[in-house]
């Protein structure tokens, strides 16, 4: 399940003298509220600034009634605080909308509705709207099942410098799905993907690398991006990296090794680690 994301809104915090009288003061002083965790009085001057008509106070609004600080947590209300945003049009707002649409939280589960909301925030540049409405043509939810629209949607992400985005663009020329097959290309978007930060794309990255898929096969490489992909928590790049250890491919043999990358990956729930585990202490290596 999708969690709400806490979107930063960037703006100088200044000392504010006296009392509050604009929308944009009270939004300052709940920012500085909301910093210094006072999440009660960050709730009562983001009210303050949000019927006063400011957005960006509705939205930070809805964000504390989501995660429960400083109120009770109430789906509900974040629901009505981040539709106020949107109609103002805060592109955050239509985006943690389509979310609770999409889960069912404070809204009856409604993928056309969660459609409607991330295009809307995708049309005003926020990368993750384009991303989830991507993900929705991928998986027809709201929408027709449609892989060259959810690969222009990736694409829009990716090129924002939204990691997922580029990922799932890269699954799709791996497998020519609204695209020609394309492992050259799956490879770029996976590195993009990694560099970013994305396990996943790490990972891929290294399966292309271990199988000469869209670039020269290169056990050393396939074997840095397996650990990468291990580093980052992912039980398949501690498995992968395991077998290269076992059979000494880009690394030197080391069984030891190979079985400590299977302990992580079978203690992440990954049944092949578990099965390669079991292999080694057969065989007792």
């Amino acid at each position: 399940m999708k969690k709400i994301i806490i979107i930063a809104i960037i703006a100088s915090i200044l000392t504010i003298s006296g009392f509050a009288k604009t929308a944009s003061d009270y939004f300052k002083q709940g920012v500085i509220a909301e910093v210094l965790s006072k999440y009660s009085l960050a709730a009562k001057l983001y009210k303050k600034a949000c019927d006063k008509g400011f957005a960006g106070g509705c939205y930070n609004l809805g964000l504390l009634y989501a995660h429960g600080r400083g109120v009770d947590r109430n789906y509900a209300m974040a629901a009505k605080l981040f539709k106020k945003a949107c109609d103002k049009g805060f592109a955050g707002g239509c985006y943690n909308l389509g979310l609770l649409y999409e889960n069912g939280q404070g809204v009856d589960r409604n993928y056309a509705m969660a459609a409607k909301l991330y295009k809307k925030a995708c049309d005003k540049g926020f990368a993750g709207g384009c991303y989830n409405l991507g993900v929705l043509y991928a998986h027809g939810r709201g929408v027709d099942r449609n892989y060259a629209m959810a690969a222009k949607l990736y694409k829009k992400a990716c090129d924002k410098g939204f990691a997922e985005g580029c990922y799932n663009l890269g699954l799709l020329y791996a497998h020519g799905r609204g695209v020609d097959r394309n492992y050259a290309m799956a490879a770029k978007l996976y590195k993009k993907a990694c560099d970013k930060g994305d396990a996943g794309g790490c990972y891929n990255l290294g399966l292309l690398y271990e199988n000469g898929q869209g670039v020269d096969r290169n056990y050393a490489m396939a074997a840095k991006l397996y650990k990468k992909a291990c580093d980052k928590g992912l039980a398949e790049g501690c498995n992968n990296l395991g077998v290269l250890y076992a059979h000494g491919r880009g690394v030197d043999r080391n069984y030891a090794m190979a079985a400590k990358l299977f302990k992580k990956a079978c203690d992440k729930g990954f049944a092949k680690g578990c099965y390669n585990l079991g292999v080694l202490h057969e065989y007792d290596r």
